[in-house]
């Protein structure tokens, strides 16, 4: 990987980043809104295949996340997220420009190998323009200013379809995506930023336990895992199916009645409008002193116990309130799980680790969905799902903690 980022630009290059990622990410999110709705002008024959549209860009990029990773080895961060930008552009145009479901098959499948250079280049920039002092910070910016591009995606585009159609709203994000392309060449270049090292007793426990994931990176690999199976795969998949399991398709709040499905979509986007503050915060609060580790432990139990609450019979105000409190727990989870996993990335093969990462993630966020829907068929299902989820939360929790403290102990025996 020969080049990097401008650590002295006006705006650090990992926003940049993020907003590109943002703009390319319209139309993808899009879709999720009005292709269930406007599937006949995509020139589609059946409902079916929306379903294999929407979900065949997440399952290309398991083969293709290694290949991408091996081309980052042989190519720049910038041309890497060019790539991404124009293939981006490509398929988002394709949607207002072709129909008919071979052709859209071969533009979602695109687009999933466009999103495999987006992660792997953003998260590798991430690795080389941040120290440990504001990479939690980062992250959690980086992560949340990306997402605003699903919340406006869903948005303008659920706005906009109905009024000038799925074609006209396409050609317009094709077109935004590309916008993308000047801010990536003006603020990426070769000069990279190494790590500043402090000095003090909690930072030296916390570097020591990072060193030694280095050398055994299968626990945050596994937890990479484990949270995008059951926030990605399970929570968010499933959400819709869980409201309507206890409370019916429509539901009253606040005096109207509407879908499940409509109630989800405004859930999910209200995550997506506090992300980038929350997320920035929690990975300020990562970065202090005792670590990143502490609050990880402490978001998991939090995490593990609200999530298998939110599956209980509760009154429809309660069962939202809860699942805020499942979304605060994924934002610190996503935020800080990638900060761990950027510190491991430090002085190693950052694109080969961050690509084995992402494919665990994109590894956990498919087979949730499946594992899901195939235990809800059971009696209780809903029930071994979620708490199911909760238990894997509290291990992640235990397995967390034993080894941060083991490695306090022994630094307390040789200091």
């Amino acid at each position: 990987m020969s080049e990097s980022t401008k650590g002295e630009s006006k705006f650090p290059v990992s926003i940049i980043v993020a907003l590109v990622t943002a703009l390319s990410l319209l139309g993808d999110s899009m879709l999720y809104i009005a292709l269930p709705l406007y599937w006949k002008e995509a020139g589609l024959d059946s409902i079916w295949q929306v379903g294999v549209l929407l979900s065949i860009n997440r399952f290309i990029r398991l083969p293709f996340n290694p290949l991408v990773g091996w081309l980052y080895n042989k190519i720049s961060l910038k041309t890497g997220l060019v790539i991404a930008i124009l293939l981006g552009s490509i398929t988002t145009l394709g949607y207002g420009l072709l129909s008919g479901f071979i052709a859209w098959i071969i533009l979602r499948s695109l687009w999933g190998i466009a999103w495999s250079f987006f992660r792997i280049g953003g998260l590798s920039i991430l690795a080389v323009d941040t120290n440990k002092d504001n990479r939690g910070k980062s992250i959690g910016l980086y992560n949340g200013l990306y997402r605003l591009g699903s919340l406006f995606g869903m948005l303008v585009g659920g706005l906009l379809v109905p009024i000038i159609g799925l074609s006209a709203v396409s050609i317009i994000f094709g077109c935004l995506t590309l916008l993308g392309l000047p801010l990536i060449l003006m603020y990426v270049n070769t000069t990279s930023s190494m790590a500043n090292v402090q000095d003090n007793k909690a930072v030296i426990v916390n570097e020591r336990f990072i060193n030694r994931l280095k050398q055994g990176r299968g626990m945050i690999i596994f937890t990479g895992f484990c949270i995008t199976l059951l926030i990605q795969g399970v929570f968010i998949s499933t959400l819709s199916s869980l409201i309507e399991h206890n409370h019916g398709e429509n539901v009253v709040l606040f005096g109207s009645v509407m879908s499940v499905t409509f109630l989800t979509g405004i859930i999910l986007s209200i995550r997506w409008i506090w992300e980038p503050f929350l997320g920035a915060r929690f990975g300020i609060w990562s970065d202090g002193a005792k670590g990143r580790v502490p609050l990880l432990v402490l978001s998991l139990i939090f995490g593990g116990l609200t999530f298998g609450i939110i599956s209980n019979e509760l009154s429809l105000a309660v069962m939202i309130f809860f699942t805020f409190l499942v979304m605060i727990a994924s934002t610190s989870l996503t935020t800080i799980v990638d900060a761990i996993a950027l510190d491991v990335s430090k002085n190693t093969n950052v694109v080969s680790f961050l690509t084995t990462y992402t494919i665990a993630q994109d590894l956990g966020a498919s087979i949730g969905p499946f594992i899901s829907f195939m235990i809800f068929g059971l009696v209780n299902g809903f029930t071994y799902v979620y708490w199911g989820g909760a238990i894997v939360f509290l291990f992640l929790a235990i397995l967390w903690s034993f080894s941060y403290k083991k490695e306090r102990g022994a630094f307390s025996i040789t200091s």
